[in-house]
Formats: C-alpha cells, sequence, structure tokens
C-alpha cells in the first residue's frame, strides 16, 4: 500500500464500517464472542500449566538411609546423590526432624518414640532439573549402598506428568479449533457486506484498478471490525479475572500453589487479544473478496 493511498483507504475503511452498521455490529459480535471464548479458554490454559508446573515441581524423590548406615556412610550417600546428573538440589532430613513433622501432623502420642526409640530413617529429599526425570533418579538411586528406599509417587507420578501434558495439549487444540472458528464467522459476515457492494469492484476492476487497491480498504476494514470486537472480551476477562484471582488466592493461600499474577498476565493477554482480533479481521476480509476480484 503506498502512502499516497493509504490515507484514502483507511478513510474509506471507516466509512464502510458506518455505512453497513447492522453488519458490522453483527461481525463486531461475532468478534466480541468467539475472543471471549478464546481468551478464557487462553487465561484458563495458561493458569493449568502454572498449576501443573507448580504440582510437578512440587514431585520429589525422597530416599530412606538405611538404619545400618553409620554417619560416615549417610555423608557418602549425601555426595553420590549430588553427583548425578538430572539432580537439581537435595535437602537432608533427619530422622528426628521426620519425627517432629510426624508428631506436628498426628499429635503428641508420638513423642514415645523419640531418641533411640525412633523407628524412623534419615531422608534425603531430591528435587530433578526436570519433573520427568524424578522416575529415573528413583531407579539410580535405588541401585546405591546404604539406600533403604526410594519413594517418588511411582506410577502416580508417572500418571500425573502424562495428564499435566494431555491437559496442555487439548488445551491448545481447543484455542486453536476457537481461532479458526472466529476467522470462519468474521469471513462469512463480511462476505455478505462485500457483496452487496460487488458491482461497484467490478467497475473498479474494469477501469483498472488493481486487486490490492480494492482489497485493502476492506482489509483495513475487518482489522478495525476485529480491534473493536476484542474490546469487549479483553474488558470482561479482565474484570473476572482480577477478582477472581483474589478469590481463588485466598484458597491457596499456604500452599505451594498459585495462579499466574494479573500484572503482567494481564497486559500479555490483552495485548494477545487484540492481535488476534486485529489479524483474524484481516484475514477473513482477504478471504472473503477473493470470489469478487475474479472478474
Amino acid at each position: 500500500m503506498r502512502a499516497r493511498t493509504s490515507g484514502r483507504h483507511i478513510r474509506e475503511a471507516f466509512k464502510s464500517v458506518k455505512r453497513n452498521g447492522w453488519m458490522s455490529l453483527a461481525a463486531v459480535s461475532a468478534v466480541a464472542v468467539t475472543l471471549l471464548l478464546v481468551g478464557s479458554f487462553i487465561a484458563i490454559l495458561f493458569n493449568v500449566n502454572k498449576l501443573a508446573s507448580d504440582i510437578e515441581n512440587d514431585v520429589s524423590v525422597r530416599v530412606y538411609v538405611d538404619l545400618a548406615a553409620d554417619e560416615e556412610q549417610r555423608v557418602a550417600l549425601g555426595e553420590n546423590l549430588e553427583k548425578i546428573e538430572q539432580v537439581e538440589s537435595i535437602e537432608y532430613s533427619s530422622k528426628k526432624n521426620e519425627l517432629d513433622q510426624v508428631v506436628g501432623s498426628y499429635g503428641d502420642e508420638f513423642n514415645l518414640f523419640e531418641g533411640d526409640d525412633n523407628p524412623l530413617r534419615d531422608v534425603y529429599i531430591i528435587n530433578t532439573l526436570k519433573p520427568e526425570d524424578t522416575a529415573e533418579v528413583a531407579s539410580e538411586v535405588a541401585e546405591m549402598d546404604n539406600v533403604a528406599e526410594v519413594n517418588y509417587g511411582g506410577a502416580e507420578a508417572d500418571r500425573l506428568f502424562e495428564l499435566m501434558g494431555t491437559a496442555r495439549n487439548v488445551g491448545a487444540i481447543v484455542v486453536l479449533a476457537l481461532i479458526l472458528t472466529a476467522v470462519f464467522l468474521i469471513s462469512n459476515t463480511i462476505r455478505i457486506t462485500i457483496f452487496s457492494r460487488r458491482t461497484e469492484i467490478e467497475i473498479m476492476k474494469l477501469v483498472g484498478a488493481t486487486n490490492w487497491f480494492i482489497r485493502w480498504p476492506f482489509v483495513i476494514e475487518g482489522a478495525i471490525i476485529g480491534l473493536i470486537g476484542a474490546l469487549v472480551p479483553v474488558s470482561i476477562i479482565t474484570f473476572v479475572y482480577i477478582n477472581g484471582f483474589d478469590t481463588i488466592m485466598k484458597y491457596l493461600a499456604g500452599t505451594y500453589f498459585s495462579l499466574l499474577n494479573p500484572a503482567p498476565f494481564l497486559i500479555y493477554l490483552n495485548a494477545l487479544m487484540l492481535g488476534i482480533g486485529i489479524l483474524i479481521g484481516a484475514i477473513g476480509s482477504i478471504l472473503s473478496i477473493r470470489k469478487f476480484l475474479k472478474v
């Protein structure tokens, strides 16, 4: 689009939006409804992904030291654990500390097991670089000397990782499907508007206007419709997310889990939705006008 004709195309686009008021309103409504669904699913998808990461990162490998191991052997085991490539961090918890946690959870009656009567074991708690590495690390640790037991959740942890991966994939597919649906709805709505102006397009073609000279006002018109349509869901989602965030975080207080903070998440989400609105509006116009340019 040349600079000297860009002003004319923009003016024509705005005139067309105003002139075709009801059809423009229908197109804006289609964009608003679809982007409200798209934005909601994106917000849910990203927060599910955040919670999934929190859950996955909370999965650790617990290595129980053999009761027969002396202090030197226990320290040597800790040094061997640190040498494992996939290990990010190691935390040591003595059997006294383990008993204190049991007492705190289940009551003072477990104080009977203090001192030499403590049946619990010293524990090394391993966090891996990637949650998926827990099974491999657990298997490797189980072969080491002075290890009585290794626990990481086993099949339940593996199912958790699989479930979270499935949730991410399904969410991405749903969002993509909604975006394609939005393009389809907008292109069909704009096609009706263009159909009423088909004679004008034919005349312009006959007097020598290029395809892009004719196409640009419609592309800009679609982008304007997409932008206006995106403003409504942006406002709704911003309001709902901010209020919902405060409510849900009260229930998550004291846990390792959290939602994505409204700032900067909503800034990125709103910018993405505005961009999607403009893009699908423009693409919808391009798809709609192709048929009418074949004169």
